[in-house]
């Protein structure tokens, strides 16, 4: 009978030990749901090891992982948003810049850091240090005042580039988002586009005029002297050879702009182009007493390509450099063999002057071009005018006496740019000119037709 306290001792001593762990259990498993609820809280993950086999904290736990597995499929989803928009942001050509409050920039686009970032990262800046020109500045300052959509076109003076801001207010975060078009390019195709309408009016006024006088002159009474009016139908007649005659490239020009005009590809020699161009414009050269010749090295790689598109190209620069070449002067038809990476990454009409001619170190296969150039000594081109010769109808103002259509240039360029070419021209006052364009060598197939 003695032994029932002991017992009821050591029963009462375990109770009170089980209770003590199962409380130290639930303690412990509160303690790690509350440091997950709290990081949850904070945006951090959860942890997905929570436990559950506390049957007291059984719906607590369930809560637990489904706020788990909510977190997940909202921060996936956040994840997609985001990597979609930072893909569209990048592929987007327009700038994208996102300012807070505070006119702190926290993300922007590769386009943006282009035009404003000079190779340094724009995030962190602020918008005024970013944007560098009070007119834009101004408009984001009206943005984040009135709370509307705000747009301001400028044009920034030291890079000559034409720019659109559209400033858009966040409603949410109380910042902005400014969106930059680079409208240069449009703008420079609708001054090319105003230039060649003024340009064809003025092309077309003249002879039209000319008609309408020599016409009405012959109704007056012209008619009736025969000598007078032999001599007035003889100018009509010229006029209209003249339209003719510019509507005939203009009509070659658009079909060759729009590919209509297949080229027949042959291997041919520099030198025989060279020549047969030279043989043309002998005669009219002689005639203004200019001295006309060739430096050709004889063992130049064949080029494929169309002679007589190409011999085009070559009378088209003669005659210009003929027809602007005082008396006495030189006009020099050069070929070279020259590597083709030197000229294929796309040059302009301005540019330096190229690599000396490279006579041994170079093989006569593919990789390479011949470089034909066409000098004269007349009185240069004004570096205002020099990049913009090859346009359609385009002509310095003191050679507009000179006559033609204003198309040769034009039709060269695109005529060489069909063969894979590049065309340019270097000029300096006083000091000639020298018209420069690549063709590549290419040789066929041995085994091909």
């Amino acid at each position: 009978m003695n032994t029932l306290p002991w017992l009821l001792v050591v029963v009462l001593l375990i109770t009170t030990l089980w209770i003590f762990w199962r409380y130290v259990a639930l303690r412990r498993s509160a303690d790690h749901y509350a440091r997950a609820i709290r990081r949850a809280a904070e945006g951090d993950l959860p942890p997905r090891d929570l436990p559950t086999d506390i049957k007291n904290l059984e719906l607590l736990s369930s809560a637990i992982h489904a706020l788990v597995q909510t977190f997940d499929i909202r921060l996936s989803t956040l994840d997609a948003e985001r990597a979609r928009l930072e893909a569209t942001l990048t592929q987007m050509t327009d700038g994208v810049l996102i300012a807070d409050s505070q006119g702190r920039i926290q993300m922007t686009n590769p386009a943006a850091e282009k035009l404003f970032g000079e190779g340094e990262t724009l995030v962190g800046k602020s918008v005024s240090i970013a944007l560098r020109h009070h007119q834009l500045i101004e408009t984001w300052r009206k943005c984040q005042q009135s709370g509307e959509v705000q747009s301001e076109s400028v044009e920034l003076p030291a890079t000559r580039k034409f720019l659109q801001l559209i400033a858009i207010p966040d409603q949410h975060a109380g910042g902005a988002i400014l969106l930059v078009q680079d409208l240069t390019r449009i703008r420079r195709l609708e001054t090319v586009r105003r230039d060649f309408i003024s340009n064809v009016s003025h092309e077309l006024r003249t002879p039209l005029a000319s008609l309408k006088a020599l016409t009405e002159t012959l109704q007056e009474g012209a008619l009736e002297d025969p000598t007078a009016a032999h001599r007035f139908l003889g100018r009509i007649q010229t006029e209209v050879d003249a339209l003719t005659q510019m509507a005939t490239e203009l009509l070659e020009l658009s079909r060759i702009e729009s590919g209509q005009v297949p080229l027949e590809l042959k291997l041919i020699s520099p030198a025989k182009l060279l020549n047969s161009a030279t043989d043309r414009m002998k005669m009219q050269a002689e005639r203004a007493g200019l001295i006309l010749q060739i430096d050709c090295p004889a063992d130049l790689p064949l080029i494929r390509a169309d002679l007589p598109r190409l011999e085009q190209v070559l009378v088209n620069l003669i005659h210009n450099a003929v027809k602007f070449t005082p008396p006495g002067g030189e006009v020099t038809l050069t070929a070279s063999l020259e590597p083709l990476s030197r000229w294929e990454r796309g040059r302009g009409a301005a540019l330096p002057a190229p690599v000396p001619q490279v006579q041994v170190s170079l093989s006569k296969g593919e990789g390479n071009c011949v470089l034909f150039s066409v000098r004269d000594t007349g009185p240069g081109i004004p570096a205002d005018d020099l990049p913009r010769i090859f346009e359609r109808f385009y002509r310095v103002d003191r050679s507009r006496t000179g006559g033609g259509t204003g198309l040769g240039l034009s039709i060269a360029r695109h005529l060489v740019e069909a063969h894979s070419g590049k065309i340019w021209a270097e000029s300096r006052e006083g000091d000639g000119s020298t018209f420069y364009f690549t063709i590549p060598t290419r040789y066929p197939d041995p085994n091909g037709p």
